[in-house]
């Protein structure tokens, strides 16, 4: 590390790739350090101050900050010297940095102490080398794990919240913001980016977030009534116990997360619902049926892939499997070796599709397995495995070996 600091700009220019790489995660471990440093520093101000509240102007002054900014971060260090102490280690390790372990306090906000400890305990040891979207999907499955009736109450209040404002901004533009049930919202986002792919043909100057705006615009205004064939497909992955009323736990929707039984079982019982319904044992977390009452199902195999794999197969991409390319690991035109079968046939968004013909990238699909490791340029290995739909009950695997291995949740709009 202190080499690190003795690093001048002729040093940098003078690094290979693979140095830089190295220079670049150092950099990011002595981050996280730093911060760790900082919020037991102000905690231990606060105990100091009495945590008056002008310990805030204090904080917000020597900092540099908005009163509300340091408002925020004396909020973090109380959690996190209080309610989340082994975030806080992880921070020291140079694991987690200030921002991520934010989203694990407001993920918990909502929790008893004794409850926070418990989820702190359940995520220890498993949030290396993730983004911060991924610690905070990390943290919201152990407070449903922690709290499920809890998670489930607030869930129903939380849809009483839902409403629709208008921000306006300037040169002409404003915001028009909906808060909904996240099973409607993915639904509708759903329909609205499926008609503006199929409208980006090649003579489309607008790009897709122009399009995008301009459908939804037009379907709320009544100037376009959707194109055939083009579906809001959404699936919810419901384990069978869950369908039958039995338990209200393990129901999930793509694109989202965890979502209360309840509210599962009426998408189901809808027989105008849009949300595919994926039926899952919960023992093992395998698929047993996927709904076909709404609409007539694309090709068995495409369908399977896309079910199985949830997101892109592309470690830390986390773009729905709907909306990506099912590709053939190895090239059909190859033989044998490039078949159409489940062992050849991953989930890859446009973009990291197009990744595997850039030189220097490597894609290796495990065909019994379903293990892609994806190697850099410079030779580093990454890997990810196809998820279980459900977390298994019973002999499942150890988590925090699981989680090391692959990212198993989808992206939010926007993309």
């Amino acid at each position: 590390m202190c080499h690190l600091f003795s690093l001048c700009d002729d040093d940098i220019a003078r690094m290979s790739d693979q140095a830089a790489i190295e220079a670049m995660t150092a950099a990011r471990e002595v981050v996280c350090r730093a911060q760790a440093i900082q919020v037991r520093a102000i905690a231990r101000l606060c105990t100091i101050r009495g945590h008056t509240r002008w310990v805030t102007d204090e904080v917000a002054l020597e900092l540099s900050v908005s009163r509300q900014t340091a408002a925020g971060l004396i909020d973090a260090a109380e959690v996190l010297t209080t309610r989340l102490p082994r975030l806080l280690v992880a921070m020291e390790g140079g694991e987690v940095d200030l921002r991520t372990a934010v989203k694990v306090c407001d993920v918990t906000a909502t929790l008893s102490d004794e409850q926070a400890r418990q989820v702190d305990e359940r995520i220890a040891g498993r949030l290396a080398g993730k983004d911060s979207e991924k610690v905070r999907r990390i943290a919201r499955d152990a407070v449903c794990a922690i709290d499920p009736d809890g998670y489930a109450e607030r869930a129903k209040k939380r849809r009483k919240d839902r409403r629709v404002e208008l921000i306006h901004a300037e040169e002409g533009m404003s915001s028009l913001f909906a808060y909904l049930p996240a099973e409607i919202a993915s639904a509708i986002y759903a329909k609205v980016d499926g008609i503006a792919r199929k409208l980006k043909t090649k003579d489309e100057e607008r790009t897709l977030d122009e399009l995008r705006a301009d459908v939804l615009a037009d379907l709320a205004l009544g100037k376009h009534e959707g194109l055939p064939g083009v579906l809001a497909q959404v699936y919810v992955h419901v384990p069978i116990d869950a369908a039958l009323g039995i338990t209200n736990t393990g129901c999930e929707l793509v694109g989202h997360g965890p979502i209360p039984g309840e509210i599962a079982r009426q998408i189901m019982a809808d027989p105008r619902s849009v949300w595919r319904k994926v039926t899952c044992d919960p023992t093992s977390g395998a698929v047993l049926d996927v709904g076909r009452t709404r609409y007539r199902p694309p090709a068995a195999l495409d369908e399977f892939v896309r079910v199985r794999d949830h997101t892109c197969r592309m470690p830390g991409c986390r773009r729905p499997a709907q909306r990506c390319d099912v590709d053939h690991h190895r090239d059909f035109r190859r033989g044998k070796n490039g078949l159409t079968s489940q062992g050849n046939l991953t989930s890859l968004c446009r973009n990291h599709h197009r990744l595997k013909d850039v030189q220097g990238w490597g894609f290796n699909l495990d065909s019994a397995t379903g293990e892609l490791t994806v190697t850099t340029p410079t030779g580093r290995r990454h890997t990810t495995l196809p998820e279980t739909t459900l977390k298994p009950t019973v002999g499942k695997s150890d988590e925090s070996t699981r989680d090391n291995h692959h990212d198993d949740d989808t992206q939010e709009p926007p993309f």
